[in-house]
């Protein structure tokens, strides 16, 4: 079995609601996110030939998705008031909504799935909340 893995990151800022806790406030992370592809055959074309799949291709299905993310308030819907969204959105804050709680668990959970989308071998996505705290989703 062959493996490559891929690493990217991002900025950007969460909360979580009905948390009791200091993760109930607004707070900001560096996420590192770490994309892993597997698979038993290598390519055998001229161009990717002896590869289970070009690096840059991979790298850059994570960097948009990482991009995607950077630089913005990760936010559950429904999470925040009416009021709150106007306002954020009268300052022109970029928000991602959500359908989920924006935990590293789900997050890893959701950037596989859009890994996926590109990379249809993805077999596992690390997420660090923080350089010592991880989650992973596997395949």
């Amino acid at each position: 079995m062959y493996y490559l893995k891929t690493e990217q990151s991002f900025d950007s800022a969460h909360f979580l609601k009905g948390y009791e806790g200091k993760c109930a406030n607004l707070h900001g992370h560096r996420w590192r996110v770490v994309a892993m592809i597997r698979g038993e055959a290598l390519k055998e074309d001229p161009q990717t030939g002896g590869m289970l799949m070009d690096f840059g291709d991979l790298k850059g299905a994570l960097k948009a998705i990482c991009d995607h993310l950077d630089h913005c308030l990760i936010y559950e819907a429904g999470s925040l008031k009416a009021a709150t969204l106007a306002a954020f959105e009268e300052e022109h804050f970029r928000m991602v909504e959500v359908p989920f709680r924006p935990t590293a668990e789900h997050l890893a959970a959701y950037i596989f799935g859009r890994m996926q989308e590109k990379c249809p071998s993805v077999c596992r996505v690390e997420v660090y909340e923080t350089p010592n705290n991880c989650a992973v989703y596997e395949a």
